[in-house]
Parts: C-alpha cells; sequence; structure tokens
C-alpha cells in the first residue's frame, strides 16, 4: 500500500488527530455517502455512537464537536477553528443540523451523538456507528436508512467497516517508482539508485504529483507549522478544560526574546517554545498539522525551526528534504506498526514522530541514509513503552511537555548517529516490531482511555 506525504501531513484542527480529525472524516464520509446515493431528502434524524477511546475520552478531546461539524460537511482541512464552537452552540440551541451542509434534520446532540465509556467496536479501539433514520423521532425497531461503522486509526486516517477485513491503511493502489515497506528495503533503495532517503521519496510522490505540486504542498504545510508556532506564542490565557492548564509559550517567548546570547544551550530553549507554543494551540482546538498525529503534532515543527533557525545554509530546500525523510519514516510507522495511542500507547505518537524528525534532520545536516536510519532508530529506541494516558482526557498534562522533551531528544539522536558510521546492533525494523509488539502487550487503561497511570494519579482531576 502506497502512502502519500500527504497522507501522513494535513492540516487540520485540535486537540486530536484520533480522536477529532478522524470522527470528523468520519463524520463527513457518511454524510456525503447520503447525498451520492440520493438518500440525504429522505433523513430525518442521524445517530452517532462512538465507542472504547473514543467514547472514554471523546469530551476532552472535542469529538462531539467534530462529529457534528463532520456531518454538516465540514473537513478538518478546511474548518476555522474560531467559529466551530459557535457552530456546535447553534445546533444545540436551534435543535437544526444541517446534514451534508444541505438538509435540516432534527437533532439533539446529546441524544444523538453517544459517547460510549466502556463498550467496544471490533478491530480498533476508536470505533464509530452512523445510522441514518427517515423519522425526526426515534421510533423502536425503526430501520435505518443506511448504517455504517468507521474507525479512526491514528493520524486521522480512518477506515470504514469494508476496509478493515483487508488491512488496508489508505485505499491507493498506486504503483510508485521504489516501492518499501520496511525499513530494510528502503535502505536498499537508496543503494540501488544512489539517492538519499528524501529522494527515494520524492520519485514516489510524482506518481500522484508533480515535483512542483510536491515543494509547493510541502512548503505549505511548513507555511502552517510556522503559523502555528506564530499564534501559540502570542496566545495568552487559561487552556480550555477543566485542568486550567496556563499557557507558558507566550511568557517563554518574552524571556528569550530579551536575554542576552552566550548560554550554549539557548537554542534547545527555543525548540522548547517551538513545542510548547504547537501543542498549546492543538490543546485549543486551533489550526495544526498532524505530524504524523495532533497528540505529537509539536515535535517536528520544533525540529524543523531548529534547523532553518539553527542551522548554517538552511533554506526551502531542506525544509522540503526534510518533510520527504520524516516522510518516509512514518509511512514504516503506518505500514508495520501504528501511530495511534489508543493502539499502541504514546510510544506510537511521540515516539514515532521523534523517529521522524531525529531521521529528517539527520538527511538535512548530510547524514547518509543509514546515519539517517540508525537515527530514527535512536528517536524510536529510547520511547519504547510510552503509554498514552491523559489527565482528565485532555490533550494537555503530560502531552505538551512531552513533545518538547521529544523534540530534544530527536536532535539528539540525529547528532548521536551523526558521530557513527549508521551500523548499529538494533535496526529500525526491529525497533518497530518491538513498539508494535509492546503496545500489544499494553494494559487497554495506558492507551488513551484516561483510566491509568498520571490520569488517575494526578487528585486534581
Amino acid at each position: 500500500m502506497a502512502i502519500s506525504a500527504f497522507d501522513l501531513f494535513s492540516v487540520g484542527i485540535g486537540p486530536s488527530s484520533s480522536h477529532t480529525v478522524g470522527p470528523m472524516r468520519a463524520a463527513h464520509t457518511f454524510a456525503e455517502g447520503l447525498r451520492t446515493d440520493g438518500l440525504l431528502p429522505r433523513v430525518g434524524r442521524v445517530r452517532a455512537e462512538l465507542f472504547g477511546s473514543l467514547g472514554a475520552t471523546g469530551h476532552g478531546h472535542g469529538s462531539v464537536k467534530a462529529v457534528v461539524l463532520g456531518l454538516e460537511g465540514e473537513q478538518p482541512e478546511h474548518t476555522d477553528p474560531r467559529g466551530a464552537d459557535a457552530r456546535l452552540d447553534a445546533v444545540v440551541r436551534d435543535g437544526i443540523l444541517q446534514l451534508a451542509g444541505e438538509h435540516g434534520i432534527r437533532c439533539d446532540v446529546a441524544d444523538d451523538v453517544v459517547l460510549h465509556r466502556r463498550a467496544t467496536l471490533p478491530f480498533h479501539a476508536n470505533g464509530m456507528r452512523f445510522a441514518a433514520y427517515a423519522s425526526a423521532e426515534p421510533a423502536e425497531d425503526e430501520a435505518p436508512l443506511r448504517q455504517r461503522e468507521y474507525y479512526s486509526v491514528g493520524g486521522g486516517f480512518v477506515l470504514d467497516e469494508d476496509e478493515v477485513g483487508e488491512n488496508k491503511i489508505v485505499p491507493d493502489h498506486t504503483p510508485v517508482r521504489y516501492p518499501f515497506t520496511t525499513g530494510d528495503q528502503l535502505l536498499a533503495r537508496c543503494a540501488e539508485t544512489g539517492l538519499p532517503i528524501s529522494g527515494v521519496m520524492l520519485a514516489n510522490e510524482l506518481s500522484w504529483r508533480t515535483e512542483a505540486e510536491v515543494r509547493e504542498g510541502l512548503l505549505h504545510l511548513w507555511q502552517v507549522m510556522q503559523e502555528c508556532v506564530d499564534n501559540g506564542c502570542r496566545a495568552e490565557g487559561v487552556l480550555p478544560g477543566g485542568l486550567k492548564v496556563q499557557r507558558r509559550a507566550p511568557r517563554l517567548a518574552r524571556q528569550l526574546r530579551t536575554e542576552h546570547p552566550g548560554d550554549p544551550l539557548a537554542a534547545m530553549d527555543w525548540v522548547t517554545l517551538y513545542a510548547l507554543a504547537v501543542n498549546e494551540e492543538n490543546a485549543s482546538g486551533g489550526r495544526i498539522v498532524t505530524a504524523p498525529t495532533n497528540g505529537a503534532a509539536g515535535i517536528i515543527p520544533a525540529v524543523l525551526h531548529y534547523y532553518t533557525r539553527f542551522v548554517p545554509g538552511a533554506d526551502d530546500d531542506g525544509v522540503v528534504s526534510f518533510l520527504l525523510t520524516a516522510a518516509a519514516i512514518g509511512s514504516l510507522y503506518k505500514e508495520n506498526a501504528s501511530i495511534s495511542g489508543a493502539e499502541v500507547g504514546c510510544q506510537g505518537e511521540v515516539g514515532s514522530a521523534c523517529s521522524m524528525a531525529a531521521g529528517a534532520l539527520a538527511e538535512v545536516l548530510g547524514g547518509t541514509p543509514d546515519q539517517v536510519e540508525n537515527a530514527a532508530e535512536i528517536g524510536i529506541e529510547h520511547n519504547l513503552g510510552l503509554t498514552c494516558d491523559p489527565v482528565g482526557g485532555l490533550v494537555q498534562i503530560p502531552c505538551i511537555e512531552r513533545n518538547a522533551v521529544a523534540s530534544v531528544k530527536a536532535i539528539t539522536a540525529a547528532r548521536i548517529a551523526l558521530r557513527g558510521t549508521g551500523r548499529q546492533v538494533v535496526s529500525l525494523d526491529k525497533a518497530i516490531k518491538t513498539m508494535r509488539d509492546t503496545g500489544r502487550d499494553m494494559k487497554v487503561k495506558y492507551k488513551e482511555t484516561s483510566r491509568g497511570g498520571l490520569a488517575v494519579n494526578v487528585i486534581e482531576c
């Protein structure tokens, strides 16, 4: 299965790619399916049910809002987060939902969007069921006009009930020039062609887009990342939710701008700032880039800012190479393990992002493909076993700080790899397999349910 960089990196809204972006895409897909099949005018009511991790932490992750907006025809890439809350409030107040943006139906959000805190669907922890009915009021034993199940499998990827049995990631069978599904195969493609990892990934991207379109698209993503950092550095106040977490990025930005240079570790403080800014924006429901998920969205932008600000000779060509390399590494995680916190814990989110950023930085700093692979391996190896236990079901604690720490860790991993030969005892493939196996062994309560770890040991929550 071919995976594009633009599958792994996409513009969306916070706070979660699996709990916000995924449900919005699933709801939009369901509504559009009704329109395509001519069922829209017959629909009087839609019921949405969220299961597993979605049900357990959906309120804190904005899943209800995402479902309502998706049913109204919104898509994460184009949604204005500034008006999202007002849209939801209007539906709650008026009791009317504009299905697919054009057909008004009765909607009682509290009754029609159900979060099941314990029940699950087969295949994946993030399950959803949508049903459309002809009658505006619930009627016993009424058969739905249409019912579909969807699964949000991390990073905004959504599978429907027909795809899960085929173990699909994205429904795309486009042939690419240099196919690879493992780290060893990727290195083999580099050896055969003499291309760096970014070159192999670029050649494959040309199966969908021209080189100019690839470059333009990646630089657009970089622009959104920069805007997200800027917004996060300006926005003061308290993050939404019961934890009352104070935004720290604006204060830190002011401190760093007024401090005199000379601290040899000042660059790390800036990297911390970039990561905090992104993830505070994400926690507030702002516009971000899934990289590869919302919960880990601060790591790649932070390390990419480090490259552009602190590495001499950094330019747009380097930015493009950085994102292509990161995408190549990220595709290995999607193919062979998971980037879903609900499936494998935070090692699949922060661990994957750290690995992607480490490998990408190693390449733009002049590393060989072997050194890049080594950097990516170091990035994931030292995040193995990381649990996902968001306090209060919010993408705030420990998520925001975890992105900052992992950003510095990615830079360290790249620098270690560049000082070596690229040879190591543990390959990237072995580390990815270990992450997958560790996720399977992890208790469910440690996988984005807020029923374990910090989530139950922080008294204030």
